[in-house]
């Protein structure tokens, strides 16, 4: 999760529908699959292991991030939470890489760097913003380098050492009005550019959850159109 977002949503980020339907779709996607400990690369805040420890009977979360100060340790829910800067092998049976790859200019070198770093067997959850088509300001403000489609991703994770289990396009109905306002024609092409997640009134934030609810049950099946890729994969 980019630091630049919590920023932004501050205390609300629980309660926010992008994030609160982002979690959701996470548990889904891993089903009752067993989690003893958690490796959350490019973590930020750490939300999504937050989240994790919270809602599931994971044990622990490692934490790593460049833009970490130094490393440190703390608790979610009762659970030990380790943050670090950098990290080199370890035994962890779930990696989340959640808004990450998109960020570097090597995504398959970082991605194949972390499958090298945790044993056969070990599953990875992965996000990227999906479609390069919808480029816009807010790519621009978070720093990425590009958007996937879902076929792309699933090479990638492929190309990295990893065999896909599940894929998945998400925020498919949210989808027409994203691209309706990421196509129309922007401002000044000198204007800085902007996040375009904020805090919504809360009317607005219940309406878009639960049309972001609703979809949840088809979600495995959403190989068409989303905001976000999701893919589940393994280390054989």
């Amino acid at each position: 999760m980019d630091l630049k977002e919590t920023d932004i949503l501050g205390d609300s980020i629980d309660e926010h529908w992008y994030y609160c339907c982002k979690a959701a779709a996470t548990r889904r996607l891993l089903g009752d699959m067993p989690i003893r400990r958690i490796l959350d690369v490019g973590a930020g805040s750490g939300f999504f292991s937050h989240h994790l420890l919270t809602h599931t009977d994971a044990h622990e979360a490692w934490c790593v991030d460049i833009s970490y100060p130094a490393d440190a340790s703390a608790t979610s829910a009762g659970k030990p939470v380790h943050y670090r800067r950098g990290i080199d092998s370890i035994d962890a049976d779930l990696v989340l890489l959640m808004d990450v790859l998109e960020h570097v200019d090597d995504d398959l070198g970082l991605l194949k760097s972390y499958v090298d770093k945790v044993p056969s067997g070990s599953r990875f959850l992965m996000t990227v913003p999906a479609f390069q088509f919808l480029w816009s300001g807010h790519d621009d403000f978070l720093e990425h380098k590009r958007r996937y489609t879902l076929a792309q991703f699933e090479t990638l994770a492929g190309d990295a050492g990893l065999t896909v289990q599940r894929g998945a396009y998400y925020f498919g109905a949210v989808f027409p009005i994203a691209a309706a306002l990421r196509l129309m024609p922007q401002g000044s092409p000198t204007a800085q550019p902007q996040s375009q997640l904020k805090r919504h009134h809360p009317w607005v934030n219940s309406v878009l959850k639960t049309l972001c609810r609703l979809e949840l049950p088809l979600m495995g099946r959403n190989r068409l159109a989303g905001l976000s890729v999701f893919v589940l994969a393994q280390k054989p």
